[in-house]
């Protein structure tokens, strides 16, 4: 079966505690684009393989409406990765619709777990292809991330974790908090690579977490600078963070507005033989109406 990449709000990614049946419920019941269930960091190693029925059994009966559903498996290096998938894709692969992949340090690493979903997903019948996810967060991630970007066409995203990236780089953790009076964005660079990787794959850049949900300001400006750089959205990691997310990688009613009618305005010159027409004051030729359609894109896919 072909796997033909579908177009998925990211806005917001909730992580949830893969151990708890009670977050878990109460996760369905959220208004969120995307809600995935941790067996990695979330989990304690004595409790991974348990923690596995507990989520095949939350996606099997919970309903989360329109929010994509996804598992954080183990790492590929690890001893639980082939088994959460096998687990997880035999007990709920047809409510399964992404499985996000952390610690990937080269392609190989994305290409076995889509080999093996494949298998799977051909042993099983299942009645549609999952896509998977991988979290940047290591230097040899960021040196390879172009191939990562490019291994498969299962691929659908990549995320920005920077946590365990900065412990690789050995960055304080004082820094990711935004204690730290850095004079710029610390992860300006990273994102921007990240951002420049997706978009020549036709995957979609995702920002990772903001530890401290106390501090929603900070949050918000962490948000800002991402979706500046062409990040979609950004992880929560506590309930209280998904408004502030959605909103800010929401486009406004009136850039919505404003761009659709730029749009009309210039295809109506072109209609007539013009490359570039006036609009409110400003001259927008094809580039303009490039960066406009990414506001109509997303528009459309919220449903504004």
């Amino acid at each position: 079966m072909k796997y033909n990449r579908p177009t998925r709000l990211r806005r917001c990614q909730l992580a949830i505690p893969g151990s708890s049946e009670s977050m878990m419920a109460k996760g369905s019941q959220l208004d969120v684009d995307y809600i995935f269930f941790d067996l990695e960091d979330a989990v304690a190693p004595n409790e991974k393989k348990a923690s596995r029925k507990k989520v095949v059994e939350a996606l099997n009966t919970l309903d989360f409406g329109r929010t994509t559903r996804s598992v954080r498996i183990n790492d590929p290096a690890s001893q639980y990765c082939y088994g959460d998938i096998i687990d997880l894709v035999s007990g709920a692969g047809n409510n399964l619709d992404v499985i996000m992949v952390p610690k990937v340090l080269d392609a190989a690493d994305v290409l076995f777990v889509d080999k093996l979903l494949s298998q799977l997903e051909l042993d099983l019948g299942l009645d549609h292809k999952i896509g998977i996810e991988c979290l940047i967060e290591d230097v040899e991630a960021m040196t390879n991330i172009d191939s990562i970007a490019a291994s498969t066409p299962r691929l659908e995203a990549l995320i920005l974790g920077v946590g365990d990236l900065s412990a690789s780089q050995g960055i304080p953790m004082e820094s990711i908090e935004g204690t730290i009076d850095y004079p710029g964005d610390i992860w300006h660079y990273h994102r921007n690579q990240l951002v420049i990787a997706c978009k020549k794959n036709g995957i979609t850049p995702v920002d990772g977490p903001f530890v401290d949900f106390n501090k929603p300001d900070l949050y918000r400006i962490e948000c800002r600078r991402a979706m500046q750089l062409g990040l979609v959205g950004k992880w929560a990691i506590h309930p209280s963070q998904i408004e502030h997310a959605q909103e800010i990688f929401s486009p406004s009613n009136s850039a919505v507005i404003s761009a659709r009618e730029m749009k009309i305005a210039y295809e109506n010159a072109s209609a007539r033989g013009i490359g570039a027409v006036q609009y409110q004051g400003k001259l927008i030729d094809a580039a303009s109406i490039r960066m406009v359609q990414n506001i109509i894109d997303q528009a459309d896919l919220i449903g504004l």
